[in-house]
């Protein structure tokens, strides 16, 4: 069972999927991640880079091992936050929870699809809704690149 993000009725049985459109990896996204650090240390309006790493610096990441940049592990960890927060909105930012781990690598160019399947779900007496889930970042051939587990809990009505 699978379905898109931003559903009117929260009322997803257990073995649903929630899945995102899919997303390319992109070069510029990778360098945001990577110059906001220097940039908030200097704080005065401009952007700045740090030294090169496996995220911004094909040779570097080369000398490492790497084909190439690969990205920044929060990059997928926030698009599966904002799928989480485009479901649930506010029940999200006050009753969720999201862990996640790196397992593979997203490299430049790379199509991500973000996905949330059900794994529980509970109505509590005051009317809450629980659920929670396996979570990960698959990329077109569908191997999981990042994974974890999710909890949210929505209020009632």
């Amino acid at each position: 069972m699978s379905t898109t993000i931003r559903r009117t009725a929260l009322n997803f049985p257990i073995g649903m999927e929630l899945r995102t459109p899919p997303r390319r990896m992109t070069r510029e996204r990778m360098r945001w991640y990577v110059d906001l650090l220097p940039t908030v240390e200097y704080d005065d309006g401009l952007v700045h880079s740090g030294a090169g790493t496996i995220h911004d610096d094909d040779a570097y990441a080369i000398s490492q091992g790497f084909p190439g940049i690969i990205s920044d592990g929060m990059i997928s960890t926030n698009w599966l936050s904002s799928m989480l927060f485009d479901t649930f909105g506010k029940d999200y930012l006050t009753g969720g929870k999201l862990r996640t781990r790196y397992i593979a690598s997203i490299y430049e160019d790379q199509v991500v699809v973000c996905v949330a399947k059900v794994t529980f779900r509970t109505v509590a007496e005051d009317g809450s809704t629980e659920y929670r889930f396996d979570i990960w970042c698959e990329d077109d051939t569908e191997k999981k690149l990042t994974v974890g587990e999710a909890t949210v809990r929505c209020s009632a009505g």
